[in-house]
């Protein structure tokens, strides 16, 4: 309430706040961003890491005729068989970085890079298993012998591991994908939120002493209404 100049008594409504309720379905969309965020990173960057460790062991292991009854074991590494599935895990890894700031038509672009890394790692490493190329390059370099190839060989685990990590950086980028929209950029999400609070502090409300309603609202925040502005 106000008292007017003649003394009556002058109802005033309290002001309406401009911030209009969240609905429930807007809050839990973005805990199911945060989920897919989540579980594309996880996916991503651990598919990444096992295909870059899965390069350096040994994928293949084998014997070598060296003449005169004798036979020598051979081996070839990830890389020697083929340097495909690494680098495409490299291409992975900084697509995920970029992924997260941009939007877009770039983060749909980014999003269909990962799915094509994936598959061509899986498709990479499981080819290797077959091709016994490697294997006899190791011969040749072991004995000297340029015609040189290797009798028999044995896979290791490490060309399905490194399949399995690509299967995972295939399925982050189908999720990124097919949610990459709903979620937030770095850089705008830290640009608001700096520069929000900094908006708030220079902005004064304005009190036009004619209006009940300003009074109110300066008298809620701890102002003096009478003060010049």
């Amino acid at each position: 309430m106000a008292i007017g100049d003649s003394g009556g008594v002058t109802a005033v409504t309290q002001p309406r706040t401009d911030e209009a309720p969240v609905p429930p379905a807007a809050r839990s969309g973005g805990g199911g961003a945060r989920r897919s965020i989540t579980a594309a990173l996880l996916l991503g960057l651990a598919g990444a890491t096992i295909v870059l460790l899965a390069k350096g062991r040994i994928w293949m292991n084998g014997t070598v005729d060296i003449g005169a009854g004798g036979i020598r074991s051979v081996s070839a590494t990830g890389q020697q068989v083929g340097g495909l599935p690494g680098s495409l895990a490299l291409v992975a890894m900084a697509a995920f970085i970029a992924v997260f700031a941009v939007r877009g038509a770039s983060r749909v672009a980014l999003a269909g890079l990962l799915v094509l890394c994936g598959a061509g790692t899986v498709v990479a490493a499981l080819s290797s298993l077959d091709d016994p190329s490697a294997m006899n390059a190791a011969a040749a370099t072991a004995t000297a012998l340029v015609h040189a190839t290797v009798s028999e060989h044995t896979t290791t685990a490490w060309p399905l591991l490194s399949a399995g990590g690509g299967a995972l950086v295939l399925a982050a980028g189908i999720i990124a994908l097919v949610r990459g929209r709903a979620w937030p950029a770095m850089s705008s999400r830290y640009d608001r939120e700096g520069a929000e609070p900094a908006m708030r502090r220079q902005r004064k409300p304005v009190v036009d002493p004619d209006r009940p309603e300003d009074l109110w609202k300066a008298l809620d925040r701890g102002e003096d209404p009478t003060e010049a502005g």
